[in-house]
């Protein structure tokens, strides 16, 4: 049996029903206009197109900042006369919680980890004073960016001979969201001087753009460096230092609705130059 519950408009369609309809005092024929949208000339399509979708989440930020410790930063102390490169490691809740309960983090055979680097990644910020895709519903406004390669640019000897332009393909990327991330860091080290050099090298780095050259950067921003030293009877000295990144990050995520209005693939004007000759009597030829 048909069901009579009734749907709720989608944001769309409420937008639509407060427009006035293109109705016969605009238009005379007996057709109506079709939609942009609808056009099978402005469509293209994606068949046997290995193009991956366009997406950056919070996966890939918290991979720029790790990128950037390791491969930039490169953080590393001399201890007993040999530099050593300190660890960097996520805060999983585990980790996290057995650092803020003990002052310090253990390997499976409880022996004390220093140095060590650990990154948690705290709270997410709408950042609303840069653009907004407007309405997630109807992401009418993208960028376009250029794919470096097509199918349609292959060489044949058609288009050596007849001086074919190449055929451009752009794909269409929805504007991000933009946040505000905020991370919080620790570091323990041994020494008051093994601590004072990893400090100095995280925050020349600070107010730059961390990342992967290839991929993607991201500004991170320090401001503060809280530092403690415990020494208890029987165990070795632990110094540790607090800090926060502000990273401004952005995210498109591969939902649904992020795909832009329309089509995501656009091609230039392509032309193929024939060369034209000329006789005085056709019955020459």
């Amino acid at each position: 049996m048909p069901s009579n519950k009734v749907l709720p408009k989608t944001q769309q369609q409420i937008s639509q029903d407060s427009i006035d309809s293109y109705g016969a005092e605009h238009y005379s024929g007996s057709k109506q206009p079709i939609n942009d949208l609808k056009k099978r000339e402005l469509q293209r399509s994606v068949k046997n197109d290995n193009t991956k979708r366009f997406s950056l989440g919070l996966r890939d930020i918290d991979e720029a900042i790790f990128y950037y410790f390791n491969n930039v930063i490169r953080p590393s102390v001399m201890q007993n006369g040999a530099k050593k490169e300190v660890p960097v490691l996520y805060g999983s809740p585990e980790r996290w919680h057995a650092v803020q309960k003990e002052g310090f983090y253990r390997d499976r055979n409880g022996k004390i980890q220093l140095p060590l680097i650990m990154v948690k990644r705290d709270s997410i910020e709408k950042n609303r004073q840069l653009g907004n895709k407007m309405d997630a519903n109807l992401p009418t406004q993208f960028g376009i960016f250029e794919k470096k390669w097509s199918k349609k640019n292959q060489y044949d000897r058609f288009s050596a001979l007849n001086n074919r332009s190449i055929a451009r393909e752009f794909q269409g990327v929805v504007i991000p969201d933009y946040v505000n991330i905020i991370y919080s860091c620790v570091i323990f080290t041994q020494y008051i001087e093994q601590m004072n050099k990893l400090i100095e090298n995280i925050n020349y780095a600070s107010d730059s753009y961390w990342g992967d050259k290839d991929r993607f950067n991201f500004r991170a921003m320090i401001d503060n460096y809280t530092t403690s030293t415990t020494l208890n009877q029987g165990e070795d000295r632990t110094v540790k230092t607090e800090f926060n990144i502000n990273l401004l990050g952005h995210i498109v995520p591969d939902g649904i609705n992020t795909l832009p209005q329309g089509s995501m693939k656009f091609f230039n004007k392509s032309a193929v130059l024939f060369g034209t000759e000329a006789v005085k009597n056709i019955n020459d030829i």
